[in-house]
């Protein structure tokens, strides 16, 4: 499944004409982005400004930074590293703990449990951050004003990392007759679901484009071959794969036929440019967009995505995504950024988005603050892991440019990449939580359940 790109230790920025401390991957120097341009959206997307009240230097700036998946961690630990005290850093989300997107596959295969892959939020221990469990009613950017049900904050800049929701509910008979996988609960359900499964039609399907996490179907095909095999079901069970690409992994030609030839060596079937439009629960059938009808016994689907209410309702989004600097990731509010699911940049939703764009916007605050030059901006370079079961991990690095068509290679497959994963899943919850930790061992802590509820503006 996605993940992000092997980046620096946070708090780095790009050493180039004798600035800064040291290269930064995936982000390009540019002193001056120019005036207003042409958004994808329609609306003018403005080019850097000066925007913080007179005194944000000489007191603590507030920055709210809205939603704790890898892009706000990344965000909140790069900001923590360079502002420390300086900065008064709020980092929020609903949940109370992180889980890896990748980890829902080790969880629906049974090989982690619940400990292993959860990390709590009130374990981040950070100069100048804290966390706050909310859930967000309402954003004003022109105020700069987020409203909680524990209560209301205001800042001088406002980070939206919240990412896109699933609607499985789009699709009929998904959530009556299928299961989707891509959320924790999910992915439990399909553990369970699959240990009682003795063979059989399964099928993987994608019932929306664009979708989260684009190598994910194609990941769980193959993890769902190993699996049938280990348990000595896969001689009576089939495997099929629908997808609404013409290639597993469309930036990537060498990456998709790597996968073509695992699909055919394990007599995966590969049903490409279609979705499933429908479940027909009563007499188990998939249908897809062309009209064929496929019958399944088991269906995993992965399901449409939405943006947040808060969003939606800020009157910040156009077309679903919300328009942003695609260089500087900057909304059209002053002060207001959005990274990662809900912008307009083009990538696809994923953690290696989110973590490139999060240490963009970290240059762009940190630049503006200290009112000095050189802040990054964001080139489109990230760099996936990619699952083709038995062990095997490749590593895809993708370039989207503006006005280019993506283009992308491919490591390995290879045990050696598979370690690398694991490396880089540990050493991301050491830097965004500051404390040592394995990621394939137990979670350090129970999560804490519930937050003091707050009063007023904060």
């Amino acid at each position: 499944m996605i993940t992000t790109r092997d980046l620096p230790p946070v708090g780095r920025l790009p050493d180039m004409a004798g600035a800064g401390t040291g290269p930064v991957p995936g982000l390009r120097y540019l002193r001056n982005a120019g005036p207003a341009r042409q958004g994808p959206q329609g609306p003018a997307i403005p080019g850097p400004r000066r925007h913080l009240p007179a005194d944000a230097v000489s007191r603590r700036a507030r920055i709210l930074v809205l939603g704790a998946g890898p892009g706000g961690l990344e965000l909140s630990a790069a900001l923590s590293s360079a502002l420390g005290q300086d900065a008064d850093i709020v980092l929020m989300d609903k949940a109370d703990g992180f889980v890896f997107g990748f980890s829902s596959l080790d969880i629906m295969f049974g090989k982690r449990r619940l400990a292993e892959v959860f990390h709590p939020y009130r374990a981040i221990d950070k100069p100048g951050l804290r966390f706050v469990q909310a859930t967000i009613s309402s954003i004003d950017p022109q105020a700069r004003r987020v409203d909680t049900n524990v209560g209301s904050f205001a800042g001088d800049i406002i980070v939206m990392a919240l990412g896109a929701g699933l609607d499985a509910a789009a699709t009929p008979g998904l959530v009556e007759a299928g299961h989707e996988f891509y959320t924790t609960p999910g992915a439990f359900a399909v553990r369970d679901v699959l240990a009682r499964f003795g063979g059989g039609r399964v099928i993987v399907g994608v019932t929306s484009i664009p979708f989260k996490c684009p190598p994910a179907p194609s990941e769980t095909a193959l993890l769902l071959h190993d699996y049938l095999t280990e348990r000595g079901l896969r001689s009576h069970s089939a495997i099929s794969l629908v997808m609404p690409l013409g290639t597993p992994i469309p930036p990537s030609p060498a990456a998709s036929r790597a996968l073509l030839a695992a699909f055919a060596e394990r007599g995966i079937a590969w049903h490409p440019d279609r979705l499933v439009d429908r479940l027909d629960p009563g007499r188990k059938v998939a249908v897809l967009s062309d009209g064929t009808q496929m019958p399944y016994d088991l269906f995993l689907g992965v399901p449409g995505y939405k943006i947040p209410p808060a969003i939606q309702q800020s009157g910040m989004a156009a077309g679903g995504r919300v328009p942003v600097n695609p260089l500087t990731l900057e909304t059209g509010f002053p002060g207001v950024y959005a990274l990662g699911d809900v912008t307009s940049v083009g990538t696809p939703q994923a953690g290696a988005a989110a973590e490139g764009q999060a240490l963009v916007v970290a240059s762009q605050i940190i630049s503006r603050l200290r009112g000095t030059p050189g802040a990054v901006t964001y080139d489109g370079r990230e760099t996936y892991y990619l699952e083709f079961g038995r062990n095997l991990v490749g590593r895809v690095n993708v370039t989207f440019s503006s006005g280019q068509a993506p283009y992308g290679d491919l490591q390995g497959p290879s045990q050696l990449i598979a370690a690398d994963k694991a490396d880089f899943a540990a050493d991301r919850i050491q830097r965004w939580f500051d404390h040592p930790r394995d990621h394939r061992q137990g979670s350090i802590s129970k999560p804490q359940r519930k937050l003091g509820t707050a009063t007023g503006v904060q």
